[in-house]
């Protein structure tokens, strides 16, 4: 396959015109897709806009991971036309301009990649894009957990029926259309019931001994399903979602592939960044059932309440992670930058996504950014 010439002139219309096309050496890339989506912020990849970035991707003070530069590639445009002299560009106004391009652009640009997913090749994509990736990935057997840790920035079809196919995907606001009602109709009722002054939790040992539950218990109670949910968030994604799988059992590489590895091996599909209500609920409804066997109705409803709004915080928050543009230098921006770094480089940490809370304590803290990290 012949690689296409980028001559200088149309690098620097390309840029002119709002998309953003950089350098590596004399490869060029158009990363306009990614900008948004730039963990370090939509202005870093805006300011180098026809320009070289090799010394950037090797730091100080980030250096790339190897993901990260296998990313790149899929942005693949062509190679500079040799003895091209290139002018960077350092007007501030062309800057701004560019910026306010950016803003009102589509998220993702049509682009040709060097990388030819949608070509069958066993050798390089291990397996068959134009078919349903889900029956495929476990009989990669030993070759599945580098396979699903090399992400790549395309739409993944799991199931042949459309129908099937439909019901895996999610839009983030069916999250919030499904669950917040749930989460203000309980509220109301738990404070509603605990109003009434005749909530009384009684000793485990025997019922001759209770202590009353006012209204205001509703508060700290809620914050405690919280906790509760903050800790099986954690424990869910490193001990289900990060299981790993044996080479040889097929079934388990397909499960484990449908309910985390797609998402990261495409951790930028929007329909796939958010749970799904009927597979949320083989989680919420036990929670909710235990709360109950364990606890007198309004209690255990306030507890129970506390972690599905905990559930809900955290998908629109890891939503937010990858999709969003948090301010620079924000908690947000920082969990952002964390949460990617779990994609593309420490796969086996990082587990916390709302937080850290237990990332520490368990000891799978991504370690801290050094120059030979990012």
């Amino acid at each position: 396959m012949s690689v296409r010439r980028v001559t200088a002139a149309e690098l620097r219309d390309s840029c002119s015109n709002g998309a953003c096309w950089v350098l590596r050496g004399d490869k060029v890339y158009d990363v306009s897709g990614f900008v948004k989506l730039h963990p370090g912020g939509e202005r870093l990849l805006q300011d180098k806009a026809g320009k070289d970035i090799q010394a950037d991707l090797d730091g100080p003070p980030h250096r790339h991971s190897d993901n990260a530069l296998r990313w790149l590639e899929q942005y693949f445009v062509g190679e500079l036309e040799p003895g091209a002299q290139v002018h960077e560009q350092r007007d501030e106004q062309n800057l701004r301009q560019r910026g306010q391009q950016y803003s009102s652009a589509p998220r993702h640009k049509p682009r040709t990649p060097l990388i030819q997913f949608t070509t069958f090749n066993p050798e390089k994509d291990l397996v068959d894009w134009e078919k349903p990736i889900l029956w495929q990935v476990g009989h990669l057997r030993e070759k599945y957990d580098e396979w699903v840790h090399q992400p790549v920035d395309r739409p993944i079809r799991l199931f042949h029926s459309d129908f099937v196919e439909s019901c895996s995907k999610t839009a983030w606001y069916v999250v919030l259309a499904v669950w917040v009602p749930v989460v203000l109709y309980l509220s109301w009722y738990c404070l509603t019931e605990l109003a009434q002054g005749d909530t009384r939790l009684f000793s485990s040992f025997t019922k001759d001994y209770s202590v009353p539950v006012p209204v205001f218990c509703f508060f700290p109670l809620f914050l405690v399903g919280v906790l509760i949910w903050t800790l099986m968030e954690y424990g869910i994604h490193r001990y289900v979602f990060h299981m790993n799988p044996p080479a040889s059992n097929y079934f388990l590489i397909t499960l484990h592939f449908m309910l985390h590895g797609q998402h990261h091996k495409s951790p930028f599909d929007s329909s796939r960044l958010v749970f799904p209500p009927v597979p949320a609920s083989f989680v919420i409804v036990p929670l909710y059932i235990l709360m109950q066997l364990l606890l007198p109705t309004p209690v255990g409803l306030s507890v129970f309440v506390g972690g599905l709004f905990g559930y809900v915080a955290y998908d629109m928050t890891h939503y937010y992670l990858h999709y969003g543009s948090p301010n620079e230098g924000s908690y947000l921006a920082w969990l952002k930058s964390y949460h990617v770094r779990h994609h593309f480089q420490h796969q086996k940490s990082g587990f916390g996504i709302t937080s850290t809370l237990w990332d520490r304590p368990f000891n799978t803290l991504l370690p801290e950014e050094t120059d030979e990290d990012h």
